[in-house]
This record gives C-alpha cells, structure tokens and sequence, in this order.
C-alpha cells in the first residue's frame, strides 16, 4: 500500500509539473507570436496622442461598465446558491480587487475575494461561488459564439459548457467533491474540525438565468470597448460585427483559461491575430489590440486604486 501510495503521489508529481510546464510555455509562445507581429509591422504602427477621441471615451466608458456588471454576475450568482442575507459590499469589493488579476499566479484576486466573503458567509458557499464565477464568464463566451450556429453547424458545439450549468450537475459535483474531501482526510488520518461549517445548498432554479443574463451584458459591454478601438483606426465601411464579435469571444475565452497569463495578457492578442486571419489590414489590428489591452487595463486599475492604496497604508 505504501509503494502503491509513493507511486501515486509521484506520478501526481510529475503531471503537476508537466501542466505548470505547459501553461508557462503557452504564456510564452502567445507572448512570441504577439512580438513577431509587432516588429514585421513596426514601420506601419505609429503611436499619437487620440485618447480624446470620441471612439477611446466611449471605449473607457464600456470597458467601466463591463466590470461593474461582473461584479452583480458574481453577486447573483452567491444568491443564486442560496444565500438569501443582504451581504453588503460585494460588488464594490469585486471591483475594488479586479486588478490583482495581473500579479503574477493570477490567483490574488480570487484569495482576496475568498477572504473577505468568508467573513460574511458559509466559507463553502463562499469558494464555490469564487470557483463557479470563471466558468459562468467562459460558458457565457462560448454561448454567445454559438449565435454562430446559423451560418456554421459546428458551433453548436459552444452551448455545451453553459448546459452544464445546471442545478443537478452543480449538486453531483459538490457532493463528489465532499466525498473526494472525506476521502483524503482519512487517508491521511487528518480530521476535519470545521463540522460547524457544514453547508446546505437551496439552489433555486434550474440554471442561473439573471447572472448569465448579467454576464451576456458584460461581455457584450467588453467587446464595445474593443469594436470602438477597432472603429477608430479601421476607416473602411466593410466591417463584418458578428465575425469580429466570434473571433473576439473566442479569443478572450482562450485567454481566460490559460492561468499562466495575468488577465489573458498577450494570449487574447496572440489568439485574436491568430482567428482574424487576412480579413482586415495587420497593423490595424495590432494598434487595436494594444489601444485595448492599455484601456482594459487601465480601467481595472482606476476601480481597483482605492483598496492597492489602502493596503499598502496598511503594511
């Protein structure tokens, strides 16, 4: 048994480091083939002052309010679990923490997350509302690439994540979950001292409509940010939205799940230069994805400056 165990923990081991391995050499290769592209089209890029450009304001103001609606997705999903009581903050704190996103693990704003809701709520309900929230943004992008389906039958395939969001499978995984819990705990002959946070989930419809619903309207709110960058370089009449608008959920979805990548950096602009093919001029797209990359982040950091400056006042 022992053997079986040591061959068990280093296999684990190994594949641990293989994956860590993987996701860095993506990170990597993104960040490449972004380069790549900007030097091929250095002579055609030329940085100006056109942030008071009418297309860049509004840009700001979508990429805002695509991260206020993040945070009510977030809240009504943790409502949406059950957790009736009026939890002050939530949204603001979401908010407030968005940025951590971009230090290096791309863990810190979950942590930060995690241990202010635990104080306020069930500790389980509050991880399991951190652990759901990404798969609600990425299900949401894959739905809204399935509108696709009436010119291409393939696309139907993108539906599926958003259909496992259900209250049965959301059930089956927690309780499997709970068992792995209790598996390993006596494995290892430790024992669990929080009984008191025992939790009960009341889930009450079938799939969370209101924050995919909050969630359709951020992503929608995110890729306005990026068509009015993309408007304000591109001066042709020819532009094709729904093909923008499916390479562009596709690409930040690309970007949200490889963990390696604070905030997607350099994967969505790597993925989206990768899916738009020829269709429009390079360095149009390359000036766009760097107008939006700057906006985007410069707009989670704004919210985000209130709790950076009180922590650091802190220490």
């Amino acid at each position: 048994m022992k053997f079986n165990n040591l061959n068990l923990h280093s296999f684990n081991n190994i594949l641990k480091r293989y994956f860590n391995l993987s996701k860095k050499l993506l990170f990597l290769l993104s960040l490449s083939y972004l380069i790549y592209y900007l030097l091929i089209n250095a002579n055609e890029i030329k940085f100006e002052n056109n942030f008071y450009n009418k297309n860049i304001f509004l840009s700001f103001l979508f990429c805002c309010l695509s991260i206020i609606f993040n945070g009510f997705a977030w809240k009504s999903i943790i409502q949406w679990f059950g957790e009736k009581r009026r939890v002050k903050g939530l949204v603001s704190f979401y908010i407030l923490t968005n940025s951590l996103k971009y230090i290096p693990g791309g863990v810190w704003h979950f942590i930060e997350r995690f241990n202010f809701l635990k104080t306020k709520i069930n500790p389980k309900l509050a991880l399991y509302s951190i652990l759901i929230e990404p798969y609600l943004m990425l299900s949401v992008a894959f739905l809204l690439i399935f509108i696709n389906s009436f010119y291409n039958p393939f696309y139907l395939l993108f539906v599926f994540p958003c259909m496992l969001l259900n209250k049965k499978l959301i059930f089956y995984i927690l309780i499997r979950l709970e068992e792995f819990k209790s598996r390993s705990l006596n494995t290892f002959k430790l024992y669990n001292f929080n009984n008191d946070n025992d939790l009960e989930l009341n889930i009450s419809t079938f799939f969370p409509y209101k924050a995919i619903l909050i969630e359709i309207l951020f992503v929608i709110s995110k890729f306005l940010g990026f068509i009015f960058c993309f408007n304000f370089f591109y001066i042709g009449n020819d532009l094709n939205f729904l093909q923008i608008f499916i390479v562009f959920c596709l690409s930040w979805s690309i970007g949200l799940i490889i963990p390696a990548a604070p905030g997607g950096l350099g994967v969505f602009e790597a993925s989206y230069l990768f899916f738009s093919g020829n269709n429009y001029p390079q360095n149009v797209i390359l000036m766009t994805l760097i107008y939006f990359r700057f906006i985007s982040t410069t707009t989670d950091v704004l919210f985000s400056a209130p709790f950076l400056v009180r922590k650091y006042l802190n220490k």
